[in-house]
């Protein structure tokens, strides 16, 4: 494994030679590596989770909030959760070597594209020590190697989880290098990473809009940002109340420091009247500061007075904890430009019994996903079915939404002929 007695470019050199051979790797190998991971965290959690509690005390000490010490916590049921994740990803179809379509040419020539890992991936993070497994895992199951970069609030934690895969793995029969863990160094460490061309072939940041900016800086090699959620959930005219605060106060409550939770609440105005004063009601029961424009607060009734003044700012907040902004619009489609406006890309829902409004919101909103008449909480790669994520991505391209083993893939066109020549 790599420590922090060796440099950036060593780890990331080490990565690159490990990244040819796992390539080439069979199926069963990389499985079985991964078999190995899950039962060494399972045979190895008194190590996990001392170590975590290290991280945990000095974050309590250091006056870390309540979201970031629930990401960044380890229990037995966490642990064994990570471990049957892994097992998910074992499950999971082998993305090398899928042909994703096949074609004959007119002259005789048969083309194939084939999809193939990316070759070294890093993975810069924050908080979360499970993203140390959940990313190694995909990294594997999709034949390339990683570099790991977390926070140095996680350090304890991170080091413990990635060693322990990196000795499994590497008993299995994956190369040396093939897992590298980089720590220890700030924005300086951090820039290495990302000017690591012709050894790192993407980096991926799983963070807030601070680590966003900060890679934006310096980044020479590819980047798709896993970047942050501002998310909302618009209550239109015709959406049936009960179903609307229940997911309302799910995709505010169920979760509230990840990436998936509402941010802003939008209500049309012609349910406003029904609909605030009893969402609202519930919601500052359950302990949810709430910031309301003008149009909420005329329309929150009995509770207009205990509201705050929402700001400019307030709109384009990923809180991360018990805030919840709210707004009244006149229409779908202004709901539609206020997303477009504020969001970030990630995850909006509309709640309406309207096909109309359905479309409009669906086709409008510019996100990695839109819900219609479900949480914003279910962007998530294990719940799709990708037994986890590297991160949500919030661009366009290469990939969009939950990163999993076949996005951290890219493909060539294999070509076989009988001789042809162009003429």
């Amino acid at each position: 494994m790599a420590t922090t007695a060796r440099t950036v470019t060593d780890v990331c050199r080490e990565a690159k030679r490990a990244s040819r051979t796992l390539a080439r790797l069979d199926t069963d190998t990389r499985n079985g590596a991964l078999e190995a991971i899950a039962a060494a965290l399972e045979a190895r959690t008194g190590e996990v989770l001392e170590a975590n509690e290290r991280d945990m005390e000095a974050g309590r000490a250091g006056g870390l909030d309540a979201a970031l010490l629930d990401r960044l916590a380890l229990d037995e049921a966490r642990v064994a959760g990570i471990a049957a994740d892994v097992r998910t990803i074992v499950g999971l179809p082998d993305p090398v070597g899928e042909v994703i379509e096949g074609f004959r040419l007119a002259n005789g020539i048969d083309v194939r594209r084939v999809r193939t890992p990316l070759g070294v991936v890093a993975i810069v993070y924050e908080a979360r020590p499970n993203v140390t497994i959940d990313c190694t895992a995909l990294a594997v199951k999709s034949g390339n190697a990683i570099v790991l970069r977390g926070s140095s609030i996680a350090a304890n934690s991170n080091a413990v989880l990635a060693a322990i895969a990196t000795a499994a793995a590497t008993d299995a029969g994956l190369p040396d290098g093939a897992i590298g863990l980089v720590a220890g160094g700030g924005r300086e460490e951090l820039a290495e990473l990302a000017t690591q061309d012709g050894l790192v072939d993407l980096i991926i940041p799983r963070g807030g809009e601070g680590l966003k900016a900060a890679l934006k800086a310096v980044a020479t090699v590819p980047v798709i940002y896993a970047a942050s959620g501002n998310c909302h959930v618009y209550v239109d005219a015709d959406a049936d109340l009960d179903m609307a605060e229940a997911i309302v106060l799910n995709a505010k409550l169920q979760r509230p420091g990840v990436c998936n939770a509402a941010e802003t609440l939008l209500v049309h105005r012609d349910a406003a009247a029904q609909f605030l004063p009893r969402a609202l009601s519930a919601l500052r029961e359950a302990g949810v500061e709430l910031r309301a424009d003008g149009h909420a607060k005329a329309l929150a009734g009995d509770l207009a007075g205990s509201l705050a003044d929402a700001s400019d700012e307030d709109w384009d907040t990923e809180f991360l904890a018990l805030v919840l902004a709210v707004g009244v619009v006149d229409s779908v489609e202004e709901a539609i430009e206020h997303v477009n406006a504020h969001g970030s890309g990630h995850s909006e829902a509309i709640v309406t019994r309207s096909y109309e409004s359905a479309q409009a919101f669906e086709r409008g909103v510019d996100a990695a996903c839109v819900y219609v008449n479900a949480s914003t909480r279910f962007t998530d790669g294990g719940v799709f079915g990708m037994g986890a994520e590297i991160g949500n991505s919030t661009q366009k391209l290469h990939v969009r939404g939950p990163i999993g083993v076949r996005e951290l893939c890219s493909f060539k066109y294999v070509l076989e002929g009988s001789g042809q020549v162009r003429p």
